[in-house]
């Protein structure tokens, strides 16, 4: 039986943690052992299969800072995940064959302190170092031992994956001095199982009468361009007629953290957004929702505004099409390659008229959805089923200890 154990910093209900689960569960209907250790869990604010016994989640670590005074994330993640590599290596008695690490590199080289060197698989949904920005000089000398001990421990896996054509990209821009290594993609996958449940009601979510129902997923943050769904939903009420408007509602879910400042203040900042464009009656702001609740939501929506520009690969439109909901995502990064433009959503440019063109099309011609989200479906089995993911993800891990 080969032993695998993932290494993730924060498993939360994120689209990151969403392919460690999905990962951990591939292997272990290969009858693989499986573990996933991270430095903080919550069970309240987690994805369902973590809460079986069948995959255990062991959690070190989340004594340590995520910040200093509001500052120094990325060295507290840092210190964070190589502390639960550090306990991995010298204090579990864990044995192990294969580490699947993402996110963090940083513990790579403490994982080859083991008595017995152990293989590590790396990853990459994108780099770290792009995903913040670096406005003053201060931040730029903070950022730049930090850029290049990325690029160093990166490097030092045994097996570089990225999760798009886009991602391989952008990686080999961002650490020339890995040219060399050779980075595979392993799309995201869906497990299906989660979204073939019987799909339960809303729950008194959505105001009666809306026949019209947007969709957003994203976490709470500035970088997912959440505005840009609210501004559309706006653009959109001069489109049609009163008559349509009033059957009309978007439900804004995200993922949402209290210890997070970011997702706190940006949850107020839409709320204020949504009153300032008059558009309360027409939203629900909905935070951390629940695994079924999603599904519901999915089942019931019009189509998915999904709104990153960039986004590395971007789960959700996969999700949104398996369940027949139609896509609209801007034109870059993931949906390039996840999306069919006119066959399985609309791509288009991050602009609040662009998003409300696409948007009109499905309230003037409601059969549109149906004719899409079967497309979107067809696409998925085609492209990201999980035994596709299974299979390949398999072969890696064989190839490692072999």
């Amino acid at each position: 039986m080969v032993r695998v154990v993932f290494l993730h910093p924060d498993l939360g209900i994120g689209g990151a943690e969403r392919l460690v689960v999905d990962a951990a569960v591939a292997l272990r209907s290969r009858g693989c052992s499986v573990q996933i250790w991270t430095a903080h869990y919550d069970s309240q604010h987690c994805f369902s299969e973590t809460l079986s016994p069948d995959l255990p989640v062991v959690c070190v670590g989340d004594w340590l800072p995520t910040s200093v005074c509001g500052y120094l994330h990325a060295i507290c993640a840092y210190l964070r995940m190589i502390y639960v590599a550090l306990y991995l290596v010298f204090l579990s008695g864990e044995e192990y064959d294969v580490v699947f690490c993402d996110q963090v590199s940083a513990c790579i080289p403490v994982l080859r302190l083991a008595r017995h060197r152990k293989k590590v698989l790396f990853y990459c949904h994108f780099p770290d170092q792009l995903l913040t920005e670096r406005r003053s000089l201060l931040k730029r000398l903070y950022r730049a031992p930090i850029d290049r001990l990325e690029e160093l421990t990166t490097g030092m896996a045994d097996l570089v994956v990225v999760n798009s054509k886009f991602t391989a990209n952008i990686f080999k821009e961002t650490f020339p001095n890995l040219a060399a290594i050779q980075t595979d993609v392993l799309y995201p996958s869906l497990n299906t199982s989660t979204f073939d449940q019987n799909v339960g009601d809303l729950e008194g979510l959505i105001p009666e009468h809306r026949r019209f129902l947007f969709l957003s997923i994203n976490r709470y943050e500035r970088k997912k361009n959440l505005p840009l769904a609210l501004q559309a939903l706006a653009a959109l009420r001069g489109r049609i007629s009163t008559r349509q408007w009033e059957q009309v509602h978007l439900v804004m879910a995200g993922g949402y953290d209290e210890r997070v400042a970011e997702n706190v203040q940006h949850y107020a900042e839409l709320r204020s957004l949504a009153a300032s464009l008059g558009l309360e009656e027409h939203i629900t702001f909905l935070r951390s929702f629940s695994d079924h609740q999603k599904v519901a939501l999915l089942s019931k929506s019009t189509c998915v505004l999904y709104t990153p520009s960039g986004e590395h690969f971007g789960i959700v439109p996969v999700e949104a099409m398996y369940m027949q909901c139609p896509v609209i995502a801007v034109a870059s990064g993931g949906p390039l390659e996840s999306v069919a433009d006119g066959e399985t959503g609309y791509l288009c440019q991050p602009t609040a008229e662009s998003f409300a063109e696409a948007m009109q099309r499905f309230v003037v011609d409601p059969e549109l959805k149906q004719h899409i989200g079967k497309a979107g479906r067809e696409r998925v089995l085609g492209r990201f089923s999980l035994q596709a993911f299974t299979d390949q993800l398999y072969q890696y891990v064989i190839s490692l200890i072999n």
